[in-house]
């Protein structure tokens, strides 16, 4: 019995651990604890405290290779339609850079700004910078929009870890290989795509710049879009966002043409791109593995890790020429000057520059491969990039018909590929697959070759019921938020599913991700507290607020919450109700008690109508149904030791012959009798 009793014990142990770890795990309130081996944050489980002690109890996960984690695989198997397709403006060798357009703030400034892989930091000039040079476009004013949010030091936004001391605002600096430099403070604010984008506005974090030198004190255009892998770059946020897959495209216009495109986003794979592999273990920058150069069909006599050192191959759209180390530029410009023939060799149209120029070619860039040989770049797994003499010249700008070598020596023994190589070849970084593709088009022409997107047009909402499988897509927010009224906020209004104009989507819940100066232990402790807050600042019902549906994490002292939102049962928000509700945390206006601190709305999101939710899509009873059936498992557990007891013992009964005892029946009569004496 002692054995079945310690069973029946470990069970009830077991069952209390599981229904506590749901529901601690569905509240989202799982504390994190240190590994005393690795020092690493990570690991989640429950301590349970009792009058002998407490107890750490952690799940077995498995391992991760590598110990590599991949937020890029939580979202493996969803597909997302929102992409920002975008033009690109001026050129590459006349102004020595793409820009485009970007829409900051509310209301919307527009900037000009330089496309560039080689950075990760996106920033324009600050109405507060003391030395910033005269661009194309006014100054940002942090202060003139209404979305404008400050970054503080020790925010979990502040990625680079430095302080102004001043501001007490996080801060930037960066510095190119040209010497120019750049810094400033960090803020987030809305970024719109332009109108041709379907991608809607995205908080974003940027550098306000309060100072810069060198180029980029003298160019003309505003500031750069960082396109590179880090934190604070426009791919990496908007991915992290959850807004678009993780990839974008650049297509260059050609020699004569400027210009270009670009998308923020996937595109299909166009028929006969050629992709190379690309190492973000490696480097930050986007590597190549190239192995091989070949002019005009012949390989250059060169060992293949001379495009391998330090950084590798690096492709970086901000930089206008190509760069390689000495050995392989002394073997390339032999081999192309060796195809030259007729062609007569001029001085270059800078007297301080040794450019390698010929003449002879004609003025029209068309014709140039009659004249110039035909270049391949080999990269590994034999794939086989091909260079139209437009890629590897620029024009003389003295001399017609004249041209130069885009090439030149670099003391690095890092092999650096610019924008030039790519002129008029759509580009795609597909940095989920960790490749990068390459196809030679017309990049003028480029939305023609490219599937036709659908119209922007807002679906209509259908009382019909998906597929079980098939799960509806989030809807992002529609616009940037409105500002609230100054008087108390009315109750939300919900509508019930009806036609739908072009203007309004409908969703039936909205999901907010709120960073509040506090700690995770905080929220968890008094989660009934916190939604009742929300709850009551909204004039929606507690029910519409589930505690099942609120995650909180914690990320460099501030807890991260997200929760959900519901309309009303049968009904829905509509897009205009929606923004309306985001706008007032996006705007403060929702006050909570102080023991929660300033809180700041990192995002939100419109989920649609989905498949009718029936009794178990809710979260709650679906916990309720796990509940009861380990409640009922447990009881299983317990009663069969009690009827395998009660079958052995009348098993026995039933095989034992009885006795009768003469004399204990004899006084069994006798106590009877004196008892019915006694009354």
């Amino acid at each position: 019995m002692g054995k079945m009793r310690f069973n029946s014990e470990f069970t009830r142990v077991s069952a209390i651990f599981v229904l506590m770890s749901l529901l601690w795990r569905e509240s989202g309130c799982l504390m994190e604890f240190e590994n005393p081996r690795s020092g690493s944050r990570g690991s989640t489980g429950v301590r349970i405290e009792s009058e002998r002690g407490s107890a750490l109890v952690l799940p077995l996960t498995r391992s991760k290779k590598n110990d590599i984690v991949d937020r890029r695989f939580e979202r493996r198997g969803r597909k997302l339609e929102e992409s920002a397709r975008m033009t690109l403006h001026d050129d590459l060798l006349t102004k020595g850079y793409y820009t485009s357009r970007v829409f900051i703030g509310t209301p919307p400034n527009e900037f000009a700004l330089i496309v560039d892989t080689g950075s990760t930091v996106t920033y324009v000039p600050c109405s507060s910078c003391t030395h910033c040079g005269h661009h194309q476009d006014p100054r940002f004013k942090p202060e003139n929009s209404s979305s404008y949010q400050k970054i503080g030091c020790r925010s979990s936004d502040c990625i680079t870890g430095l302080c102004d001391s001043n501001s007490h605002q996080c801060k930037y600096e960066r510095m190119y290989a040209e010497m120019s430099t750049s810094k400033g403070v960090l803020g987030k604010d809305l970024l719109d795509f332009g109108p041709a984008s379907r991608l809607q506005s995205q908080l974003l974090s940027f550098g306000c710049e309060t100072a810069e030198s060198g180029d980029l004190y003298l160019q003309v255009a505003d500031g750069i879009m960082g396109l590179g892998r880090g934190p604070l770059s426009i791919v990496d946020q908007l991915v992290g966002n959850g807004a678009i897959e993780d990839s974008f495209s650049l297509c260059y216009g050609g020699m004569d043409e400027g210009g270009g495109s670009m998308v923020l986003g996937a595109i299909p794979a166009p028929s006969g791109m050629v992709f190379a592999k690309s190492d973000p273990r490696r480097s930050n920058y986007y590597n190549l593995e190239l192995t091989e150069i070949q002019v005009q069909g012949a390989s250059l006599k060169l060992d293949s890790n001379v495009f391998n050192g330090k950084f590798g191959t690096i492709l970086d759209s901000g930089t206008t020429y190509a760069y390689l180390p000495d050995r392989a530029f002394e073997a390339f410009t032999d081999a192309v000057v060796a195809q030259l023939g007729s062609l007569q060799a001029v001085d270059g149209p800078d007297p301080n520059y040794p450019d390698i120029c010929y003449a002879g070619a004609g003025t029209d860039t068309k014709e140039l491969g009659k004249h110039f040989p035909l270049v391949d770049f080999v990269f590994a797994e034999n794939q086989k990039v091909s260079l139209a003499p437009e890629n590897y010249l620029f024009k003389h700008t003295k001399v017609p018909g004249a041209y130069c070598l885009g090439f030149f020596k670099n003391q690095d023994a890092t092999t650096l590929l610019g924008g030039i190589i790519v002129r008029n070849m759509l580009v795609t970084y597909d940095r989920y697959n960790h490749q990068i593709g390459f196809l030679k088009t017309n990049c003028t022409e480029l939305w023609s070759i490219l599937p036709a997107e659908a119209p922007l047009t807002a679906p209509a909402v259908s009382p019909s019921v998906p597929p079980a499988n098939e799960e509806s897509p989030p809807v992002e927010p529609p616009s940037a938020l409105p500002s609230p009224s100054v008087n108390a906020p009315p109750p939300l209004s919900t509508e019930s599913p009806a036609p739908v104009s072009q203007a309004e989507i409908f969703f039936d819940r909205i999901q907010l991700i709120i960073v509040l100066d506090t700690n995770k232990t905080i929220i968890c402790e008094q989660m009934g507290v916190f939604l009742s807050s929300i709850a009551s600042e909204l004039n929606v019902s507690e029910s519409q607020i589930n505690s099942e549906d609120v995650t909180v994490k914690e990320e460099a002292g501030q807890a991260v919450v997200q929760l959900v939102v519901y309309a009303e049962s049968s009904q829905h928000f509509s897009s205009s109700s929606a923004q309306t509700l985001a706008s007032r945390f996006g705007n403060h206006t929702v006050q909570l008690p102080a023991v929660f601190g300033t809180y700041t709305l990192k995002s939100w999101k419109g989920l649609p109508p989905s498949r009718s939710r029936g009794w178990f899509q809710s979260k709650k009873i679906k916990v309720a149904a796990i509940v009861a059936g380990v409640v009922g498992l447990v009881a299983m557990l317990a009663l069969v030791p009690s009827l395998a007891y009660w079958y052995i013992s009348k098993y026995k009964e039933k095989n034992q012959v009885n006795y009768k005892n003469l004399n204990a029946a004899e006084n069994s009569e006798e106590e009877s009798l004196i008892g019915d004496q006694q009354l």
